[in-house]
């Protein structure tokens, strides 16, 4: 009995040694759950509009995804959340407004799943290899074929059943176009302005407008280590100190970060879409620079590109760099031979 024991204590099973109850399914499906007090949050300020949408997207991404796996004869694998996940990013990115049948616009969130799911994750072959976040990648299409549907921004009514939509400025555009003493006229001083930032009670796509809600999502993903603080606080400090120094119109020094960093699609960015497996960098000294470069590039979009938000395009950018930044910053293997550039050394 004691030989058969020792017998089996030196039996060693091949890789991986290491070993999770973790799966591919559990963790979409928990990033689903930390998304929803976000998504709640944008269904209670633009109503059924927002229910509507971002169901569309789900569903279109679902069935997009089953029948190109089909029509390719690959086991499918809608059922591992990846798809599910993908269409929620995508409606949580777009305006409440794009529910219109007059004009009608509905079939922007349908083409815009098709981009995601087909062209941008699928053709590079599937979960784990494409190349840029497929999300981001949908809405960057819709963005940029239907401009003046994508920018017609609904003003929150706080009514779930509320379907009439009036339309308004969101407060990234009111700071690019008149500055922050408009900015704080219209929300009345600038205690209620961070209020109304905070809850979410302003203007903008479905699921970004809540920095409370998007904080519990993000909180909790960090609490389950399905993510980790590198990227989320490069991405998030990095704009901050750039809006200090250079987002005020005194001078340098005269920014106000905090604005900043609860406008706009800010803190979905950093926690939701930056850190994204596939399309971010694994190695934790990458995930600094990467979520760095983030911050620093959305911060130059809004105070000197065009467009008033940056964080779609910063993240897409990013992810040229990702594969680079891991390869730079890659663990030498344990007992590796040492290169003979290394030797001379």
């Amino acid at each position: 009995m004691e030989a058969t024991k020792k017998e089996h204590e030196l039996i060693v099973s091949v890789s991986p040694h290491v070993k999770s109850d973790e799966t591919t399914s559990r963790i979409m499906w928990t990033v689903c759950l930390a998304l929803l007090p976000a998504f709640l949050s944008g269904v209670y300020f633009f109503g059924l509009k927002a229910l509507f949408i971002t169901a569309l997207c789900v569903l279109s991404s679902v069935i997009f995804e089953s029948l190109y796996l089909k029509v390719v004869d690959k086991k499918s694998a809608v059922g591992d959340g990846s798809g599910f996940l993908t269409g929620l990013l995508l409606g949580m990115n777009l305006p409440a407004s794009l529910w219109s049948f007059s004009p009608f616009t509905v079939h922007i969130p349908i083409i815009a799943s098709f981009v995601a799911i087909v062209i941008t994750k699928q053709l590079f072959g599937g979960l784990g290899y494409n190349v840029f976040n497929p999300a981001l990648i949908g809405r960057a299409f819709a963005l940029i074929s239907w401009p003046r549907a994508m920018t017609i921004w609904m003003t929150p009514t706080a009514s779930i059943l509320a379907m009439d939509a009036k339309t308004t400025a969101t407060p990234l555009g009111i700071l690019k176009e008149e500055g922050i003493a408009k900015l704080i006229e219209v929300f009345g001083d600038k205690v209620s302005l961070y209020e109304h930032l905070l809850a979410g009670n302003r203007a903008g796509s479905i699921g970004e407008t809540s920095v409370i809600a998007l904080l519990i999502g993000g909180l909790f993903l960090l609490y389950k280590k399905y993510i980790t603080w590198h990227i989320p606080v490069a991405f998030l400090g990095t704009a901050a100190v750039i809006a200090w120094v250079f987002g005020g119109k005194e001078g340098v020094l005269t920014g106000d970060p905090l604005i900043h960093l609860m406008s706009g699609g800010m803190m979905l960015g950093a926690w939701f879409m930056a850190t994204d497996y596939v399309t971010s960098p694994s190695m934790r000294k990458a995930q600094l620079i990467f979520g760095a470069g983030c911050g620093a590039l959305t911060m130059l979009i809004r105070l000197k590109g065009g467009f008033p938000e940056g964080v779609m395009f910063a993240i897409l950018i990013m992810n040229c760099f990702a594969p680079l930044l891991d390869r730079g910053f890659r663990s030498k293997v344990f007992g590796a031979v040492k290169t003979a550039k290394e030797i001379k050394k």
